[in-house]
């Protein structure tokens, strides 16, 4: 005999969860374009606009242009308020190691410094910039983030576009929970 929630008022809070995780899903999907997908931010580097546990929404590479946070500021544009984009990356391309979420700065092309009287670009791409002023305080570039490698185009997974706040303490828990067994 299969079991059932009896209780009218778990069976609402289910029904409201079970439609937050659908909508967060569908929505971005509809609006932004394929794929569009979710992570859960680990580390503080974009804090106060993006906190460690929350959960950020990606729309995919593809389905958009990058504004970087000089071109924002020509155009006050924001993102998270700040100007310009939140991009995804894969640190060096390597898409076995953990995304790396922070503000593109501006782009370079091969032979740009990278920042004043900084190294020259070994390749165009974008410099980029946790937002945490405590954490990051100077370009990626410049540090062991991605040091003196300017963000590839192909590297780049997508732009951050929501943020639901604490969300993504779920997943980290399972993440460590499951890495901790293993």
């Amino acid at each position: 005999m299969k079991k059932s929630i009896q209780n009218p008022i778990l069976k609402w809070v289910f029904f409201i969860f079970g439609s937050m995780i659908l909508s967060s899903m569908l929505i971005p999907q509809i609006f932004l374009g394929f794929p569009v997908f979710a992570v859960a931010v680990e580390s503080k580097s974009m804090e106060p606009h993006i906190n460690s546990g929350d959960m950020v929404i990606i729309q995919s590479y593809d389905w958009t242009d990058i504004i970087t946070y000089n071109e924002g500021l020509q155009s006050d544009y924001e993102s998270f308020d700040y100007s310009g984009d939140v991009i995804l990356y894969y640190k060096y391309g390597n898409t076995e190691a953990i995304p790396i979420i922070h503000r593109a700065m501006y782009r370079v092309d091969t032979g740009d410094p990278m920042w004043t009287n900084g190294s020259p670009a070994p390749h165009a791409g974008y410099i980029t910039k946790g937002d945490n002023v405590v954490t990051n305080r100077q370009i990626d570039q410049a540090t062991s983030i991605s040091k003196q490698q300017p963000i590839k185009e192909e590297w780049v997974i997508g732009v951050a576009r929501w943020r639901i706040p604490l969300f993504g303490h779920v997943p980290l828990f399972f993440q460590k929970l499951f890495s901790s067994v293993t």
